[in-house]
């Protein structure tokens, strides 16, 4: 009986060890997150290139995709083309529409601004729609700076800014701009997806405004899974204080002062693709050649992920 105990165990004790040595083994393989590139036209937009020279230019460069600004779709649109002209072109160009920057404001207090607001965004996620993208920039337009927030009603307006995307297939991606003085740090954008409580809410970090809004970077971290799909990718220099820094101080990926390794491990352990989008303003870079802009920044950006593996 001793004997039969004695194997019994030595039989669970065995089982116990592949078990733990499997689930070991599991951790030790766990899916790390995937990156593509791509361009945020505002990158080159000093130079004016237009929406088919900005498709050409990202697509010369070796982009995966390209992130639009709706104003551009609509002056596009304003000259009398049509949608299904520029879907084919972007198309026959091998970029995804990876997102697009709008400014409606959905978030607004004002119940009439905000019906207009939503009308807006509606009708810029259908020609996202149209052009093959599945997401647009869902940031705080037209809140006053001072303006004091509700985060449980912002969640709610969220959520129905979330239908809109459900019903037109393009996802708003909640977007929070450091030197606002509205939605300026990640727990506050956090707060509104939280209380959207919705599984479709999404969050677009910036690295700019993370470091520009006193957010840091370890609350990453607490954005597990597909939470963020898009990152926009720039960095900012230490001779310049924080709360002087502008858009235009944004520099190229590596050329400043940001933690990458850290970046890039924390992003990498969420375990789901990403989407990395070059968001610059330098007017300096608006005085170069576009296509050397662009092609120097998917330079700096590969870089970044291949020394931080």
């Amino acid at each position: 009986m001793k004997r039969r105990n004695a194997i019994l165990t030595l039989g669970s004790i065995g089982a116990a060890s592949a078990i733990l040595n499997s689930l070991q083994a599991n951790v030790l393989v766990k899916k790390k997150a995937t990156f593509t590139f791509c361009l945020n036209t505002s990158t080159i937009s000093g130079q004016k290139p237009g929406i088919l020279k900005y498709i050409d230019i990202a697509a010369k460069a070796g982009y995966d995709g390209i992130e639009l600004w709706t104003n551009d779709i609509k002056e596009y649109l304003k000259k009398g083309n049509k949608l299904s002209d520029l879907a084919k072109i972007i198309d026959s160009s091998g970029l995804k529409v990876e997102n697009a920057i709008g400014f409606a404001p959905w978030m607004v207090s004002d119940n009439e601004k905000r019906r207009l607001g939503l009308i807006q965004l509606e009708e810029e996620m259908n020609w996202l729609a149209a052009l093959g993208g599945k997401r647009i920039a869902a940031p705080p337009a037209g809140v006053g700076r001072d303006e004091p927030i509700d985060w449980l009603q912002a969640g709610l307006r969220y959520k129905t800014a979330l239908d809109l995307g459900r019903k037109t297939g393009v996802m708003p991606q909640l977007e929070f701009w450091g030197a606002s003085g509205t939605m300026f740090h990640i727990s506050q954008v956090m707060a509104v997806a939280a209380a959207a409580n919705d599984a479709d809410a999404r969050i677009l970090p910036d690295v700019y405004h993370l470091f520009r809004g006193g957010s840091g970077f370890d609350a990453l971290t607490m954005l597990s899974g597909p939470t963020i799909e898009i990152f926009h990718f720039n960095d900012y220099v230490g001779h310049i204080p924080q709360e002087k820094q502008t858009d235009n101080d944004r520099v190229y990926p590596g050329d400043g002062i940001a933690p990458w390794s850290k970046i890039i491990q924390i992003l990498k352990e969420t375990g789901t693709p990403k989407v990395l989008s070059l968001e610059l303003f330098n007017k300096e870079y608006w005085k170069q050649d576009p296509l050397e802009v662009a092609k120097t920044g998917l330079i700096k950006m590969k870089k970044i992920v291949e020394t931080n593996p």
